[in-house]
């Protein structure tokens, strides 16, 4: 006979002490993350100062076809998903590969220290990686630029070519969170039964088969869950880092939603628009998660809903 079925509140009741647990953190959110969106309402409503959030004029979707009508958009969109996307696939795929190169050093102090050096630079702030990217990379007298002269890649100014701006942010994305972000593949790596590498070598395998038919099938529905998490920010580009790359010259390839939305709502006071903006790109990154869930559930049978 199949075990009933227990309610929502059969779950509480038979589980209270996990319930009491995550009280905390569910009530944090509620607060600080589904009590600000009482504000989208201002994306349907023309905002007037003297009578707060929901005592302007309704204007339904005005603001939503002004943003499409804008002649920005195309530029807005095309550099959010080429940053983004960029971002977003070498960002997933490094982090796999040093973690399956880590998982082959059999020395734990030089485990150790691969695993120190690799991770430091997540924890530098995003304001000194940024200068550090304008010294390395200033005209004639930058230490990269010398560097890549050298190597035959030159350019009167990196951080002004609007070509340059997209490899830039990419490449100093994922120097400084591929170590941070291998952790949970490490994680899952070490949970790999050892009996498997033991009877992979007995037929004869070598390293990269054992990565092949070991480890790569080990850490593929970490990998999926993760594909999943990313995909919800895929319009999400870090505003911090690219309003701080940003300059007159790039501006062409580096003005995205987020730095748009804040030029809009903040600098021009312009809150109803910007609040349209803001919640068309939340409109797409859940489309993009809900996609994601189901193509990882067809293809690897796991998903986070």
């Amino acid at each position: 006979m199949a075990p009933r079925k227990l309610g929502f509140i059969g779950t509480v009741k038979r589980y209270w002490q996990l319930w009491a647990m995550a009280l905390p953190a569910i009530v944090f959110v509620a607060i600080f993350n589904y009590g600000p969106m009482y504000g989208i309402q201002l994306a349907f409503r023309e905002f007037d100062f003297t009578k707060g959030l929901t005592g302007g004029e309704w204007v339904g979707l005005k603001y939503f076809k002004q943003f499409f009508d804008s002649p920005l958009f195309g530029t807005l969109m095309a550099n959010t998903v080429r940053i983004s996307l960029w971002t977003l696939v070498m960002g997933f795929i490094f982090p796999i590969i040093l973690a399956l190169l880590i998982n082959q050093i059999r020395s734990s102090k030089v485990k150790g220290f691969v695993q120190t050096i690799t991770y430091l630079p997540h924890f530098i702030s995003t304001v000194v990686i940024v200068s550090m990217i304008n010294l390395f990379l200033k005209p004639d007298a930058g230490v990269l630029t010398r560097v890549l002269g050298v190597i035959g890649i030159q350019s009167d100014n990196f951080m002004g070519d609007p070509n340059l701006f997209t490899p830039i942010y990419w490449i100093t994305e994922v120097w400084q969170h591929v170590g941070w972000n291998s952790i949970i593949y490490l994680a899952a790596l070490s949970s790999v039964d050892t009996a498997l590498y033991e009877a992979a070598k007995i037929d004869g395998a070598g390293r990269l088969q054992l990565i092949r038919y070991v480890d790569l099938p080990a850490i593929m529905p970490t990998c999926g869950v993760l594909l999943i998490l990313n995909m919800g920010n895929v319009l999400n580009v870090g505003f911090e880092k690219v309003f701080l790359m940003q300059n007159t010259l790039n501006l062409d390839a580096s003005e995205v939603i987020s730095t748009y939305t804040y030029k809009i709502g903040i600098l021009q006071s312009q809150f109803s628009y910007s609040t349209a903006i803001g919640l068309f790109n939340m409109l797409i990154n859940f489309a993009f998660l809900v996609i994601a869930n189901q193509i990882s559930r067809k293809v690897s049978n796991s998903g986070i809903f």
